[in-house]
């Protein structure tokens, strides 16, 4: 059984970030199709389309999350709030704008 990872001391607990290896979950595909189909019928999409754009969806959030805790840690507060995330997306929005 491998050894647990343990914070060194005077290390933030917060600070730490574990990554799993596995995803344990897959990609919802049948529900993806049917929403691509409802909002656009004429787009046509390749295999794995619905797999790409669920991961670029992930990425988005997973950006915005990042951006809505730095502006929280920016403002001293200790809860992410609606402001925080709305700010997030708009910085994130400009960086995506090609």
């Amino acid at each position: 059984m491998p050894r647990r990872w343990v914070p060194e001391r005077g290390m933030a607990v917060s600070a730490t970030v574990f990554q799993r290896k596995q995803i344990k979950r897959k990609a919802p595909r049948g529900f993806l199709r049917r929403v691509f189909k409802r909002q656009k019928p004429h787009l046509r999409l390749e295999t794995r389309g619905d797999v790409l754009i669920h991961l670029n969806c992930l990425l988005f959030i997973h950006r915005l999350a990042e951006e809505a805790r730095i502006n929280t840690c920016e403002n001293k507060c200790g809860i992410i709030k609606k402001d925080h995330v709305l700010a997030a997306a708009k910085v994130i929005l400009k960086k995506s704008r090609g």
